[in-house]
């Protein structure tokens, strides 16, 4: 009975001719796309994760946040990214209604635990170089609390569609599951407006309020610290560097996703090809490919140990760098009065 209604809801995914929306060669095509994303993120995520639990060192409060969103996108990459190569590579979605909700919950919740924890990186780099507070030091208890928040805040709004406010559906080319927002049901339109604004506005805005505080706050150390400015200048480039990636991916692989969703709700009669539906949610997923090359590529001392781990080569010895670009710079912003 169960199947025969799914099948009933993704008939709205055919075209009136009963055809598939994709050609078998589209659907196997999409299929190694999301396989080239999907393969790489699990391999750098994953070896995040266990270089961390391997080497003390890196252990640290301000990596914390790092290894969490390494986790996010490990989970989302597991769930949605692997389901996406098999359903592909069937063409059709096979897990039933059941299966759906489970998938569009498992990949909301990781996705947006991962957006909330580039804010909490965008915040915890704010306080260490800026101290708008003084001079108080980041402990494993701030990591720890941020990371608690991302997890509860990504489940507070990805838990009301299993209890009947919203709910998740196919989306695109009928392969994988997402919240609806295709549904014009007053309860769900709400529920949608809401879950933009606090899953996706709410993080963007603390990403650009941080950063523009950490780069003027730089900007400010770089023209004081005439001595040291050359090492002031190089660790502001490499933090600008870092800014300007992370902006950029998390432009790249959430607007689209967040606009056609919008456009969805507030104009409900415009028709997009499946397949014009489906892109976007592909970039969003490809995220987590984008996040452990960022923000470990530029971070040494991750960058030595995952290399090392990754090619199973010698083990790095004891003289490590420095951890973030932003605690490189801390001595110097400490002659700056706290904003």
């Amino acid at each position: 009975m169960e199947s025969a209604v799914f099948l009933s809801n993704a008939s709205s995914y055919m075209h009136p001719q009963g055809e598939p929306p994709l050609s078998r060669t589209g659907f196997i095509i999409l299929s190694i796309i999301m396989a080239v994303f999907t393969g790489p993120a699990i391999i750098l995520n994953a070896t995040v994760i266990i270089v961390s639990l391997m080497h003390k060192q890196l252990r640290q409060p301000l990596n914390y946040a790092l290894v969490n969103m390494a986790v996010a996108d490990l989970g989302t990459a597991m769930t949605g990214g692997v389901l996406s190569v098999i359903n592909n590579a069937q063409g059709y979605f096979s897990l039933g209604r059941t299966g759906c909700v489970m998938e569009g919950f498992a990949v909301s919740l990781f996705g947006i635990t991962s957006l909330c924890t580039v804010a909490l990186i965008a915040v915890e780099r704010m306080f260490v170089v800026c101290k708008p507070l003084g001079q108080i030091t980041f402990q494993k208890k701030h990591a720890v609390g941020g990371i608690a928040v991302s997890w509860l805040w990504s489940l507070t709004w990805n838990l009301p569609p299993l209890f009947g406010w919203g709910r998740y559906e196919l989306e695109g080319v009928g392969t994988s599951c997402a919240p609806d927002w295709h549904n014009r049901d007053p309860l769900n339109v709400s529920y949608i407006m809401a879950y933009f604004a606090v899953c996706f506005a709410v993080p963007f805005a603390i990403i650009l309020a941080s950063y523009t505080k950490l780069m003027w706050t730089l900007h400010q150390v770089s023209k004081m610290a005439c001595v040291e400015g050359g090492a002031v200048a190089k660790g502001e480039m490499k933090v600008a560097l870092m800014v300007i990636l992370m902006v950029l991916t998390f432009l790249i692989s959430w607007l689209p996703y967040a606009s056609l969703a919008m456009l969805v709700v507030y104009n409900p009669d415009v028709e997009i090809h499946p397949l014009v539906g489906t892109v976007p949610v592909y970039l969003a997923k490809s995220s987590t490919v984008y996040n452990p090359i960022i923000y470990i590529y530029l971070n040494k001392q991750f960058h030595k140990y995952a290399v090392a781990f990754l090619l199973c080569g010698k083990e790095p010895g004891e003289d490590d760098d420095t951890s973030e670009t932003a605690t490189t710079v801390e001595t110097t912003t400490n002659k700056v009065s706290p904003a």
